[in-house]
């Protein structure tokens, strides 16, 4: 394999501006690791070879454009982001046949930014699910070991990552599905604040979670990434209006001097020997770089995973109410009436994940479920806000290991990789959040993730906290062929 699809997406970048490498050369690396790997971890849906390399030639006579910081950079996209002229399904048969009109704010800004997009990434259909064995199409595998799944909702984007078919991937958090894929691939995987990058153009499953961010290699590739990413979109009433703060400016910093690290004690429970081990040699790191350790309590955390599955289906149920085989997707033809049209398309175009996901969410925002369920959730979100809120009042970022365990293995019985309780948190609040990986358990000898949480709009020290990190520790060696 050609190394430079080893080589990080800095690196890569520096590169093709220097002209020491081609555009073409790049993209043929990327091309021959798919062509070895996929066969394999079954990352992609759909393949944009061509034009893909029809943009690279483009781009490699024009010369390299200092103003397009991912000038001739590969990447992909999970398929739960919309992407112009090419499917975009969301790992259901409903949309099987979808095409959008238009790019999601985030790709549009990418390829302005000069990025090639690759391919669509696999995802558990429509975003329910947490090990990407829910997609209508394929199961995806992780690259560290096949056996085991990679995490979802966005494990295509982080097997892709980390097989070497592309320098980043862009996915969407939920409460956790970009993050918890990121820590079982070895990956750094981010979640900005709610509102730092448009929802405009993303498959919304709770829109009041919902928001995209990179999967990369490197946390200063995760910058950059973001840079490109953040900023106000008209189009979304969600998008805060704040300026896009130079998230690169900083990453060399080589001291925690003065930094609070929260430690809430409700995090490191109930955790796999081998993740309690790893991330607590990295809190002794932290400690000798001149972090504070602060231990804490977010008293509303055991009500984490309860209040996000409700509000999950709550707002799916709502929100897929329009795949309905009526306006478009999956149209069951051999009906009576209009009532067996919903019934049998909905029933033979959607999976039982999500089927189950609706039926939840339905039952909870019904007249007489409405306040014992989704109401009685809402007040405890606010809650679980306020426990951040109080928390930042003794420290600056707060640490826990990302899961307790590394990947399971495929079709695990006990599904232990949906317990959303060390990730939801963030999502709810509406919080940075940021997934480092921090070495390899013994046992398994699969990627552990440390997960380092901000206040609002505070993605500059999260970065910079992991980056300093990210210094002293050892370099994972990705499984690549």
């Amino acid at each position: 394999m050609s190394q430079l699809a080893k080589l990080s997406l800095i690196k890569i970048r520096d590169l093709l501006q220097t002209k020491e490498v081609s555009v073409q050369e790049v993209l043929t690396a990327c091309l021959d690791q798919i062509q070895t790997t996929e066969p394999q971890i079954a990352a992609l849906l759909y393949q944009h070879t061509e034009k893909a390399k029809t943009q690279a030639q483009c781009l490699d006579a024009q010369g390299p454009n200092p103003q397009k910081p991912l000038w001739g950079v590969p990447i992909t996209i999970a398929d739960n982001i919309n992407t112009a002229d090419i499917p975009t399904t969301s790992g259901s048969k409903m949309l099987e046949t979808f095409v959008p009109l238009q790019d999601a704010h985030c790709v549009a800004k990418l390829k302005n930014a000069g990025a090639i997009i690759l391919g669509k990434t696999n995802v558990d259909e429509l975003g329910l699910g947490a090990s990407t064995e829910n997609s209508a199409f394929t199961i995806s595998k992780n690259p560290w070991n096949p056996a085991h799944v990679p995490g979802g909702s966005c494990g295509g984007s982080a097997a892709s990552v980390a097989s070497g078919q592309c320098f980043a991937s862009i996915g969407i958090d939920t409460t956790g599905s970009l993050r918890q894929p990121a820590s079982f691939c070895g990956l750094v995987g981010f979640k900005a604040s709610y509102g730092r990058v448009s929802r405009h153009g993303l498959m919304a499953c709770a829109s009041s979670l919902d928001q995209a961010g990179p999967m990369t290699r490197t946390v200063a590739d995760t910058a950059l990434i973001l840079e490109v990413m953040a900023g106000h979109d008209p189009q979304d009433t969600t998008s805060c209006q704040t300026s896009v703060p130079n998230f690169i400016h900083g990453l060399n910093e080589n001291s925690l001097q003065g930094l609070r690290l929260g430690l809430p004690a409700e995090y490191w429970q109930d955790l796999s020997s081998e993740v309690d081990m790893v991330c607590r040699k990295v809190l002794d790191l932290a400690q000798s770089l001149g972090a504070e350790l602060v231990p804490l309590s977010l008293p509303h955390t055991p009500y984490v995973d309860a209040v996000a599955t409700i509000l999950t289906a709550a707002e799916a149920s709502s929100n897929l109410a329009r795949l309905d085989g009526v306006r478009y997707g999956y149209r069951y033809q051999q009906t009576q009436d209009l009532n067996d049209l919903y019934t049998y398309s909905r029933s033979k175009g959607l999976g039982m994940e999500v089927m189950r996901t609706v039926l939840l969410g339905t039952h909870v925002l019904s007249s007489t479920n409405y306040e014992p369920y989704y109401n009685q959730a809402a007040r405890i979100r606010r809650l679980i806000q306020q426990d951040f809120i109080h928390a930042w009042t003794s420290c600056d970022l707060i640490c826990a290991p990302t899961c307790p365990t590394t990947a399971p293995l495929l079709h695990a019985s006990n599904k232990p990789h949906q317990a959303i309780g060390l990730t939801a948190a963030v999502n709810l609040a509406g919080l940075p959040g940021l997934t480092l990986p921090v070495g390899l358990g013994e046992e398994s000898t699969l990627p552990i993730g440390l997960q380092l949480m901000g206040p609002y709009l505070e993605e500059g020290i999260v970065l910079r906290t992991a980056a300093t990190l990210e210094q002293h520790l050892p370099s994972l060696q990705f499984p690549f062929a």
